[in-house]
């Protein structure tokens, strides 16, 4: 009779990765689905995958555009071209312009705000879902924020509402204070990074964390965090000082089978060691696989 190794249990782990988090140092980091994909291969913004994370506990994240009645679809584009079978601005379309419409991906129904409302009833209690709002402020306005209101009073603790404008953001705590709220500085943060100012992206980052959004989660690209930690700036630490939590994006492996090339391993391995609270990945099952193998060597 066979008897289980050591080396057996690790590999049993490791294909059971489920894609919900990592561990290094006893400091836990959650893998966020990338608009709702547990891997590359599933379709762009998938109803299946969302129920399968709901059920799991999963981050994940998803994008909206408002519509011309102030609801919202899930898709990442402004125009209705690049991801579904209809044309035009989506801010420019109602509910019944987009309902006959299909995702190019899979020829699925879309996703609207109405249909993530009802889904969210039965989210696991450690579910997150992020929206990432694609439109600002002036697109959205207050229909858009009256119509969040109305769908998310009672699923608070499952969504968290992030977006590069802080106006919106900060319309969204003014007007749905129970809504948790992140925001993502990156653009901003990078244009100075690049120039070489890290003091002045210190004191722009600091500013954003002390603000009147009031964030809970900075979202930040992964690739600027290396590069502002080999230039002594720990944007992760200071975003943790302020009590905020960070997220990284978007790591995703070119090789999931393979898992970590060499590179690859360098470069997650040193954000993992500057702590983030979440990374944002496409191949979150792969990542925790590829993380597991490349710490029991």
């Amino acid at each position: 009779m066979h008897e289980g190794t050591e080396d057996d249990d690790e590999e049993d782990e490791m294909a059971d990765a489920r894609g919900l988090r990592i561990e290094f140092e006893g400091h836990p980091t959650l893998l966020k689905w990338h608009r709702l994909r547990r891997r590359m291969a599933d379709p762009l913004f998938s109803a299946e995958v969302m129920a399968e994370g709901f059920r799991a506990g999963a981050s994940m994240e998803l994008d909206l555009r408002v519509r011309a009645d102030g609801g919202f679809v899930v898709l990442h584009d402004k125009e209705l071209e690049g991801e579904t079978s209809g044309h035009g601005i989506i801010a420019e379309k109602s509910l019944s312009d987009l309902r006959d419409l299909r995702m190019k991906e899979g020829n699925r129904p879309l996703l609207t705000s109405e249909d993530l409302a009802a889904m969210l009833q039965s989210a696991h209690p450690n579910a997150l879902l992020q929206f990432d709002m694609k439109d600002d402020y002036g697109v959205i306005g207050e229909k858009g924020i009256a119509h969040l209101a109305e769908h998310l009073q009672q699923i608070s603790a499952s969504v968290i509402v992030s977006g590069a404008s802080l106006e919106l953001i900060l319309a969204v705590k003014e007007k749905l204070p129970h809504l948790r709220r992140g925001i993502d500085p990156t653009d901003k943060l990078d244009d100075i990074c690049r120039a070489g100012d890290w003091n002045a992206a210190e004191k722009e980052l600091l500013a954003d964390l002390r603000g009147p959004t009031e964030p809970e989660t900075i979202y930040l690209n992964w690739q600027m965090l290396l590069d502002a930690a080999k230039a002594d700036l720990d944007m992760i630490a200071l975003c943790h000082s302020e009590g905020k939590r960070v997220d990284a994006w978007t790591f995703t492996l070119k090789d999931p089978d393979s898992g970590f090339t060499d590179a690859e391993w360098g470069n997650f391995s040193a954000l993992m060691a500057l702590k983030p609270d979440q990374v944002t990945t496409d191949e979150a099952p792969a990542t925790e696989r590829a993380w597991l193998k490349r710490m029991a060597s």
